[in-house]
């Protein structure tokens, strides 16, 4: 479809929101070769007559910029509905739960929660101000689980690599500022995980290095105030376990049915007693310095692949497994992008229900701030490349969800308004943003409000 066709000329805005203003925008249907030029980024929309703007109780602005973003690719395209929850850098990790159990999903950044469906600030403490182009927040990945086992969900958060990590626990009605435990007192690596390591239905445990000296697990003590335990997997200063290390995932790398964990220099096997110290390594090459790693069967063959994106650098791949004859397992390596820097942070999803995953991720805006790695200041891209397998070739179709925002360093993908679609919650130096996926045809226009 002609691009002026669809949009009633080049850059113009369609639809009317509420007041009465235009604030909605889409893209026209055209095919974006992989490593060609992407068209123009889609324009945002005003805010004009009508909007309204308050103060919140926790006294800061929070911005809820509305939008419909498409950028199709070919087939089926993907639209979404952006949604800023705030302006403010709040944290470069989020999660996605039921916080205060009134059925609907809310969304954890740093020191504040956001109750959905308005979104409303909520302190969990009191909120510190970080400097995007100079700082860090003291918050690079933040997970949901209820810790304590009392019914409500807490919130696991990992600092600084090098730093402490911990939970916070949710008072439930009393309301109040969440009281914080320590889980351990140097947490490690730059993509520390929460993932399913013991296997389908067991809960998620934390993954990361311990004490910059080996790899480790960790789940609740049986008092959950104490630190957790942490199950050491690797021989002291094992592969992975630098302080800022990059690099790790979690998943059947040699398919016997138990997750391994990997690092780029290898996996380390998992045993059939998870807790038994230490996992065997097992040596071969997964590439350069990554953010996450993680498992799965690109091509169809029924060996595990595993998907990687480069933190600092240019660069997303997949690691195609082979075995030799001798059954060793090798991995040859495929580019899927170099066009996008700082991709710091990966999930596997399936966002157009195809029955094959898909790759989301983007830029990690201003990791080392506005003049530290590859193209610092280029634009905060939030993509997701679309898997195609056609006979025995592979082809990734991209569409660029977002070119304001991009991803922290840990991010979702949730079905966050239980419609059937999976949507993307981001935090990062830029904000706090939900993308919500809209059904092609459902013709969504809303207003640019803040509130």
């Amino acid at each position: 479809m002609n691009n002026e066709d669809e949009m009633g000329g080049r850059g113009s805005l369609g639809g009317r929101g509420s007041s009465g203003g235009r604030g909605s925008c889409r893209a026209a249907d055209m095919t974006i070769p992989l490593f060609e030029t992407p068209p123009p980024p889609c324009p945002r929309p005003p805010v004009g007559a009508g909007v309204t703007a308050r103060r919140q109780a926790v006294g800061m602005l929070t911005a809820a910029l509305v939008a419909v973003i498409c950028m199709p690719c070919s087939g089926q395209n993907l639209t979404f509905t952006r949604t800023a929850l705030d302006k403010e850098f709040r944290a470069e990790g989020v999660a996605v739960a039921d916080v205060n159990r009134d059925g609907r999903l809310d969304v954890i950044a740093g020191d504040l929660w956001y109750e959905s469906p308005a979104w409303t600030p909520h302190e969990i403490a009191a909120p510190k101000k970080y400097d995007p182009a100079a700082g860090y927040s003291e918050c690079f990945a933040t997970y949901a689980a209820d810790v304590d086992r009392d019914g409500w969900i807490d919130q696991l958060r990992i600092g600084m690599p090098g730093g402490p990590a911990d939970w916070r626990q949710n008072p439930g009605r009393a309301g109040g500022h969440w009281k914080r435990y320590q889980i351990c007192a140097s947490a490690c690596n730059e993509t520390p995980l929460f993932e399913p390591l013991l296997g389908k239905g067991k809960p998620p445990v934390l993954v990361f290095p311990k004490d910059q000296k080996a790899m480790a697990w960790y789940e609740p003590a049986t008092d959950p105030t104490k630190e957790f335990t942490a199950h050491i997997v690797s021989a002291p200063g094992g592969p992975g376990t630098q302080q800022f290390s990059h690099g790790l995932g979690v998943g059947d790398v040699d398919g016997d049915g138990r997750a391994d964990i990997l690092t780029t220099e290898g996996f380390y096997h998992a045993p059939s007693a998870p807790r038994e110290s230490p996992w065997v390594f097992v040596r071969v090459g997964l590439g350069q310095p990554c953010a996450n790693m993680v498992v799965y069967d690109v091509n169809g063959d029924r060996l595990p692949d595993v998907v990687t994106s480069s933190a600092h650098g240019l660069g997303i791949w997949w690691f195609e497994q082979r075995r030799s004859p001798s059954g060793a397992i090798e991995f040859v390596e495929h580019l899927v992008d170099q066009s996008v820097s700082q991709t710091h942070a990966l999930i596997l999803a399936d966002m157009d229900r195809d029955g094959t995953m898909d790759i989301v991720t983007g830029k990690r805006f201003w990791a080392h701030g506005p003049s530290g790695d590859i193209d610092p200041n280029a634009a905060a891209l939030l993509c997701v490349y679309r898997l195609k397998r056609d006979g025995g070739a592979i082809a990734w179709s991209r569409t660029i969800v977002d070119d304001d925002s991009g991803v922290g360093t840990q991010f979702q993908v949730v079905d966050i308004n239980k419609d059937g679609l999976l949507d993307i919650v981001t935090s990062n130096k830029k904000g706090v943003f939900v993308f919500e996926q809209r059904r092609v045809g459902s013709h969504v226009h809303q207003t640019g409000k803040v509130r």
